[in-house]
């Protein structure tokens, strides 16, 4: 039997074998389009860290989209002068995600501002009050799940009586406290629901469960776009009838985020924006620039950050699926920025405690930048600027008070 060569074959740089068609062969481009990393990848062990294996591993398809956007997140949405607003699509929070993944990212300073889904913040209270939530199975039998007091959100299992309806029971009692006789918008709404699930935490025994709890302390105002479309919203809705005073304004919601965005710009600072997802809170989170530059016709160039997770593919002309070179087209995104923006197609709860794990490992904590506790100062400034770009005066005539 002949002899193996075991001379290891390496990578070469000396072209001289290659045939005389080929060199003669013009592609001044070639070099530039083959300057990329290579693609050859140590061995696993199993010994590797989380954040190595994304950096070294992730080289391809939507792994190597999920490394940009792990990388975007810690190298430049969270240098310092960068807002960050975080949007939650999806039953995240009954996954658990919100203790994993939110919590850290809100205690981290590594989100500034939320926009969420209705039924995420209603089911983190169920955290914040120790009721459990259980993993169960999607292959299980939804009549016999109804006869035993209990619903499912796909393979996760929470009580009907004893979590549900037990939450809303003890919901409908804080929103009739005096607190909430009053017009004011969700992240008002949520920043006292917070304080009540902070207090919660802390008589059951449990620490940095909820997210709502944690947003409460860190400052970080937490919104939704569809306030009636929710558990939260439906009993706001149910003691409506008994008389309760609360109504929720959602211009109140438009004008508050959008402040953040333009405060953002006008100190010098940059934005940006992380979405889990699609729906209405992706929409909600990126209509502030719109808000700024068609509506209140003040100069501004769009997102200068973008990163989103998504399951919803673009060409079915949903907002789930938009493209941020689409956003473009609409003032979302600025299009001098396209390079720093990055779409990963997977799934949130694959993706969130990897990008977590990642930007904890990567990156110090920032400085909590506590939007909430700034919100009348940057509703004066933005209520300032559309009065210096628009020459028109209040509804009833007079002078709109700037200072």
């Amino acid at each position: 039997m002949a002899k193996t060569d075991d001379t290891p074959r390496r990578y070469r740089e000396d072209l001289s074998e290659m045939p005389d068609w080929l060199k003669k062969k013009k592609c001044p481009q070639r070099d530039k389009y083959m300057s990329g990393k290579r693609i050859l990848p140590q061995n696993l062990t199993g010994k590797e860290k989380l954040a190595d294996l994304v950096d070294h591993t992730f080289l391809a398809y939507n792994s190597a989209r999920l490394k940009e956007g792990c990388q975007l997140f810690v190298e430049k949405m969270l240098q310092p002068d960068v807002t960050v607003g975080m949007s939650l699509s999806g039953a995240l929070t009954p996954a658990g995600l919100g203790c994993s993944s939110i919590v850290p990212l809100i205690k981290a300073g590594f989100v500034d501002w939320i926009v969420a889904t209705g039924a995420n913040l209603y089911h983190d209270l169920h955290f914040a009050l120790n009721y459990p939530v259980r993993v169960g199975s999607f292959k299980m039998d939804d009549t016999e799940l109804r006869n035993n007091d209990i619903v499912r959100i796909y393979d996760v299992l929470l009580g009907y009586s004893d979590c549900l309806m037990a939450t809303d029971e003890i919901l409908r009692g804080i929103l009739v406290q005096p607190e909430f006789q009053k017009e004011m918008g969700t992240g008002e709404l949520h920043h006292l629901l917070g304080r009540y699930a902070a207090e919660w935490e802390r008589q059951a025994g449990v620490k940095d469960v909820s997210v709502l709890a944690a947003a409460y302390r860190a400052g970080v105002p937490c919104y939704t776009s569809s306030p009636g479309d929710s558990t939260i919203g439906m009993n706001v809705a149910g003691v409506e009838l008994r008389g309760n005073k609360l109504r929720l304004n959602p211009s109140i919601d438009v004008n508050e985020t959008t402040a953040f965005v333009l405060a953002a710009k006008r100190s010098g600072g940059r934005s940006a924006v992380v979405l889990w997802g699609g729906g209405s809170p992706k929409n909600f989170m990126l209509q502030t620039e719109p808000q700024i530059q068609e509506v209140l016709r003040i100069k501004e160039f769009g997102q200068d950050y973008f990163l989103q997770v998504t399951d919803a593919r673009p060409d079915t002309g949903g907002l789930s699926g938009a493209t941020p070179s689409e956003a473009v087209s609409w003032g979302k995104v600025d299009p001098d920025r396209l390079p720093d923006a990055v779409v990963c197609y997977t799934d949130t709860t694959i993706a969130m405690p990897i990008l977590t794990h990642y930007a904890l490992a990567k990156h110090k904590p920032r400085k909590l930048r506590r939007l909430y506790d700034r919100r009348d100062k940057m509703m004066q400034a933005l209520t300032k600027e559309y009065f210096l770009h628009n020459k028109v005066k209040m509804l009833d005539g007079s002078d709109p008070v700037l200072e």
